[in-house]
């Protein structure tokens, strides 16, 4: 009887053991889009893929997972870069002159790196495209050192600065580029960070800053948006890089709108990426993080169908659209004068709950954002009073006219008192005329 139970449970674990298997959504996503490459082996240990326009959160598995984000590192260095050439401190032209030292960190063969040679004069636009492409570690540390006097602690003292501003409350900088420091060989060498130490942060904290990146300096997908890039062209230091971003459309698992923006990969942290994708005005953001592992460098490719999977899910199940009209709008019952256009991302079928809070306009989707530091965009809206109300503003002052309203000023219906005032005078002297001229005649036929 025992042997007959035992069989019994046997049989049913192995019928439930199909449905366990296909339990993985990220997996089953994946296949359904027809990557059978991306076995069990390549799978993703953290994922996060958010709306590029409002931050709101459209997938997400173990997103607060701290990993080791490798080259992915340089993306902090480059968003530092550009808010630096947004304060006048440098330009694109700026021309930045290769020491010895950055000529050993180049020939440094461990880390990955691209030619540079002692006295070349390299523009800002030259090291960007180099540490944004090929994932160069000797540009990155050039810029982050032009940038600070050759002080890598300070640079890195901004990126943590930095992080914390952004709301990457995950995060933690030990270099500039995500290759350790000691990896440089006394090349590089911070002070007051451990050499030996990894990088740390998060696919949300990743997503935040990529966010707030291509938000504020929209330029930095010019130089990753490319299969293909060549500085120094026609010189004796021309070089050419193809992507690892290949999900780039014309690379080897190119989609249709990808621009950006940075790879990583490293013994600790394994397979990873971020990419931004606008397809119309819907813009998109993916992290992926921890795919395969360091040993089979297959990884560096598998590790994009599991993005691109998910990029086309989201793509099919969320739009961004106009959710509501400016101009008179029916709200709760209650008219109100909106300010412009209202936007969202709204899950396909649904429509999204639409409220006032503070002059304000709530639009409730059911998603959260990224960060609380992330806040939806801003509309105005002005309730609708009718011809006899009567009110003032903030201010205390006499309510004004809104375009689209049927609101009346308050002098307006002052001015329109006097005259009713006057008829009535008018009406209450003709009256009193009359009752004396009637008493006159009464007291005429009475002499009589």
């Amino acid at each position: 009887m025992k042997k007959k139970i035992v069989a019994i449970l046997l049989t049913a674990c192995l019928a439930l053991a199909p449905s366990l298997s296909s339990a993985d959504e990220l997996m089953d996503i994946t296949h359904a889009a027809g990557y059978t490459e991306a076995t069990e082996a390549y799978r993703p240990k953290s994922t996060l893929l958010i709306d590029g326009n409002t931050g709101d959160v459209l997938w997400e598995e173990n997103a607060d997972e701290v990993r080791d984000p490798a080259s992915m590192s340089k993306a902090m260095t480059l968003y530092l870069v550009f808010e630096a050439m947004s304060k006048g401190e440098i330009s694109e032209d700026t021309v930045i002159t290769a020491t010895p030292t950055d000529q050993a960190i180049a020939e440094i063969y461990e880390i990955s790196n691209n030619k540079i040679v002692a006295g070349v004069q390299y523009t800002v636009s030259e090291l960007i495209t180099m540490t944004a492409v090929p994932s160069s570690n000797v540009t990155t540390v050039m810029l982050a050192n032009y940038l600070t006097k050759n002080d890598p602690d300070k640079w890195i003292d901004k990126m943590n600065e930095k992080s914390k501003e952004l709301g990457m409350t995950h995060t933690k900088w030990y270099n500039a580029s995500g290759a350790v420091a000691v990896a440089f060989k006394g090349y590089y060498s911070p002070q007051r960070y451990d050499i030996n130490q990894t990088n740390q942060t998060t696919a949300r904290d990743l997503a935040i800053m990529t966010y707030n990146f291509i938000k504020k300096y929209p330029k930095i997908l010019n130089y990753t948006n490319k299969p293909v890039v060549t500085v120094k062209k026609g010189t004796p230091y021309e070089e050419t890089f193809e992507t690892y971003n290949y999900s780039i459309p014309g690379a080897k698992y190119g989609i249709e709108g990808v621009d950006g923006l940075k790879t990583g990969s490293s013994p600790e942290g394994a397979f990873n990426y971020i990419n931004t994708i606008k397809r119309g005005d819907q813009r998109m953001i993916a992290v992926i993080m921890g795919s395969g592992d360091w040993s089979d460098q297959t990884g560096e490719e598998i590790r994009h169908t599991f993005g691109n999977a998910l990029v086309e899910k989201m793509y099919k199940d969320f739009s961004y659209k106009k959710v509501l009209s400016k101009g008179e709008q029916k709200i709760d019952g209650k008219k109100y004068d909106v300010a412009k256009d209202v936007y969202a991302t709204v899950k396909k079928g649904q429509e999204p709950k639409i409220s006032v809070k503070d002059d304000q306009i709530v639009v409730d989707n059911g998603l959260k954002t990224v960060s609380p530091k992330i806040k939806a965009t801003s509309v105005k809206a002005t309730k609708v009073k009718g011809w006899f109300d009567f009110g003032s503003n903030q201010k205390g002052n006499a309510t004004t006219n809104t375009k689209g309203s049927n609101r009346l000023p308050v002098y307006f219906w002052l001015l329109c008192l006097v005259p009713v005032g006057l008829l009535y005078l008018i009406y209450l002297n003709e009256k009193d005329h009359r009752q004396k001229v009637k008493e006159r005649k009464q007291a005429r036929q009475s002499n009589k």
